[in-house]
């Protein structure tokens, strides 16, 4: 255990998956192992505490923050939610926090029925009152009092005196509330507020037991219909449809417990109270919770591990578990969904959010292809339907993954989705301006993005990022190019597959870095690799973070490089070259040398030893990074950075696992060694098994099913036909 995980801490984090409590402080795995030594029932591993709780070591976070600053340590969130869903219903301990929760707070003042934990949603804010409750509204809680596991979350509102447990459904919300005081029962409806600006709210009655209404949100609009187990006796609104105006239902006197059922739409209220009476009905709290349970428990049972540590255990299945909660499905139980330009349509799939794409192509959308196929190609089918109101194939954030994302899921079998359509898309957003990729004309026409002439650059300099869209335009062109293979258009390859070659056009030979240039052609000058950027040759990295990202063409930048030697001595001092602590920015922090594992720009770079036939020197650092980079700080709870809506966690899942898709268009894993004894892949009908002969942690090589590996890559196609890898290491 590092020093920066306390010992004692380590079974706080494991579950009990009861149906009156989930993860809390003190509480033993009540789990058992099946007859082949394999966990028996992972949900009860998953800790939804882990990635809300804060970073503040300076010695690991790499500098001291300035006051008042938070760093991001995960971002994530406690609460119900099944995989993929509507409903995400969640605490709330403050408004323009990454996921509305934050694990040092005392206070809740809200349950929320979406989130993602990226500073938006957060909407139908709901909360129990006491008699005596007066604006602003908030109630204290204890820890001991506070728990949760997968489709559950419980808490006692001290100041309240109301005990609240919450479970949901795909598209609904199930409250429980047990007021200590019957007298005087009241719920907050917050409508004005949310993590996104509210510009209007509305509720009305229209029955007794029931209300219904909405918040808008720019051009998105969230309706809610809500069935109580009681009569309403008044609905009291405070500056209606105004940004925090709420709304106050009384109950009157009655029955401590009282259950509050809420159906959410993004197409109407009547669909709302669809979804409500479809999915939840009459069906009691137990009930919900058992399913939402077992469906966990199906997701999760697709990948199971014999041996490793409990901490491990609990680690993993957390992070297996946080993959699976975005995309978000936006389409109702009726089929019915609001395109962008607020037409409803119905097409015959579940439509979704866009992926948060820079972050999960590299890892996080591959396990959801593995594990969720059809889903997967009901979110490339959503994003066509996006693309084709604009004639550009959706992006996030930075780069244009999506290519990454189809060429994959192409790879890996998945047809549910206009293959055609997307291609075409994709194309546009390759060659035309005004779309996905920000001055692809000069990427075009240079070979490189270019920077800019920035006197004095600072941490937070906008810029054009020139080397970041250099290198992720190029893994974007060799990614597309393995689609116009496969739709037959050889003359795109043949281009594509050259402009993937791109990434030469910013590596410096002389300082072997990747580096920014101007569009005259000349370095930036002066240039210090050390210093981070948010948006300045860099998107919130480095030089050092990004000189080794060419994840589609490594023996490629090996050469360019000057041959393996040159390129080991280089990837050395990634990991030894130490962190200036007098840099700091908020996006970057948790290093190994210069690498940083708390952002996502370099986490190919820990197999890149791989490229020189190293595989150990990688090993080296991925046991480091998982033993010592999850579940940390005070509580045993942070991540060593923000977890990007799941991909921090599905990087975790893949190194624990023994597997990376290093270039996932090629839809080919690293193979390295697991944390556990054996780990068991279903993939379709079929087991995948990983074991170590667990002499060492030196891999020395593997053989598939008694067949020696060439190399230490496995296809997908040999993963799907199921099998044995065995490890085999140095002593």
């Amino acid at each position: 255990m590092n020093r920066f995980v306390s010992i004692y801490l380590s079974l706080a984090l494991l579950c009990v998956a009861g149906t009156q409590v989930g993860c809390r402080s003190g509480n033993a795995p009540q789990t058992g192992s099946a007859t082949d030594g394999y966990v028996s029932d992972p949900v009860t591993y998953v800790n939804p505490f882990l990635g809300t709780a804060p970073l503040t070591d300076p010695a690991f976070i790499g500098y001291t923050p300035p006051e008042g600053w938070r760093v991001w340590a995960g971002l994530t969130f406690p609460g119900s939610a099944l995989p993929n869903a509507m409903v995400q219903l969640s605490p709330i301990t403050e408004y323009g926090s990454g996921a509305g929760y934050e694990y040092e707070d005392d206070a809740i003042i809200g349950f929320a029925h979406t989130n993602k934990g990226h500073w938006n949603l957060c909407n139908i804010p709901v909360l129990p009152l006491s008699a005596t409750a007066t604006a602003p509204f908030s109630s204290g809680f204890t820890k001991d009092s506070e728990s949760a596991s997968p489709a559950h979350y419980a808490v006692k509102l001290a100041d309240y005196g109301v005990a609240v447990r919450l479970t949901s459904t795909l598209r609904a919300g199930f409250h429980e509330y047990t007021y200590d005081d019957p007298q005087h029962r009241r719920i907050l409806f917050d409508l004005g507020r949310s993590n996104n600006r509210i510009n209007d709210w509305a509720i009305e009655q229209p029955a007794p037991n029931r209300v219904e209404g909405y918040q808008r949100m720019g051009r998105e609009t969230v309706y809610f219909s809500a069935r109580l187990s009681d009569e309403v006796e008044d609905v009291r609104t405070v500056e209606p449809g105004q940004s925090r105006g709420y709304a106050l239902l009384d109950l009157g006197a009655g029955d401590n417990r009282v259950t509050m059922k809420v159906g959410l739409s993004f197409v109407s209220t009547a669909n709302a109270r669809e979804n409500l009476e479809t999915e939840i009905g009459d069906r009691d709290f137990e009930t919900v919770h058992r399913a939402g349970v077992g469906t966990w428990s199906d997701l999760l049972s697709h990948v199971r591990v014999s041996g490793g540590s409990e901490r491990e255990k609990t680690l993993f299945y957390s992070s297996l578990y946080r993959s699976f909660l975005w995309p978000a499905l936006r389409s109702d139980g009726n089929g019915e969904f609001t395109d962008e330009s607020g037409t409803v349509r119905s097409e015959g799939f579940s439509f979704y959010t866009n992926p948060s794409l820079w972050d999960t192509y590299r890892n996080k959308l591959v396990l959801l292809g593995m594990l969720r196929p059809e889903v997967t190609g009901d979110v490339i089918q959503s994003m066509i339907v996006r693309g084709e109101e604009t004639g550009f194939m959706p992006t996030f954030f930075h780069g244009d993954h999506a290519a990454v994302f189809v060429a994959n899921a192409h790879a890996q079998g998945i047809t549910n989705f206009d293959l055609d359509r997307a291609y075409a898309l994709l194309l546009n957003n390759a060659y035309s301006t005004g779309g996905t990729r920000p001055r692809i004309d000069q990427y075009i026409a240079l070979g490189y993005v270019p920077e800019p002439v920035v006197e004095n650059p600072e941490v937070e300099t906008v810029a054009a990022a020139g080397v970041s869209k250099t290198l992720e335009y190029a893994l974007d062109d060799y990614s597309l190019a393995q689609l116009a293979r496969a739709t037959g258009d050889s003359a795109h390859y043949r281009e594509l597959m050259d402009r993937g070659q791109n990434y030469h056009n910013v590596f410096d030979p002389e300082t072997r870095f990747m580096r920014g240039r101007l569009a005259s052609g000349d370095w930036v000058s002066p240039f210090n690799p050390r210093f981070p950027y948010y948006e300045y040759m860099y998107r919130e990295a480095n030089g050092w973070q990004l000189s080794f990202y060419a994840p589609h063409d490594m023996p490629g930048l090996v050469a360019a490089y000057g041959g393996p030697d040159i390129f080991e001595a280089k990837l050395d001092s990634l990991f030894t070259v130490p962190w200036n602590p007098e840099y700091i920015a908020r996006n970057i922090s948790s290093f190994i040398g210069q690498y940083c594992h708390g952002n996502q720009p370099d986490h190919e770079a820990p197999y890149a030893y791989y490229a020189i036939g190293k595989p150990e020197k990688s090993q080296a650092i991925l046991d480091r990074i998982t033993d010592e980079f999850y579940g940390v700080g005070e509580h045993g709870l942070a991540l060593s950075g923000m977890d990007d809506a799941g991909e921090m966690s599905a990087w975790y899942v893949f190194a624990a696992a023994g597997l990376y898709p290093l270039s996932p268009a090629d839809n080919e894993y690293l193979v390295s060694l697991p944390v556990f004894d054996r780990v068991a892949w279903k993939l379709g009908d079929r087991d995948f098994v990983i074991q170590s002969d667990g002499r060492s942690r030196n891999l020395e090589s593997a053989s598939y099913d008694g067949q020696p590996l060439d190399g230490f890559y496995l296809s997908y196609r040999d993963l799907r036909q199921g099998g044995t890898l065995e490890l085999i290491t140095r002593k």
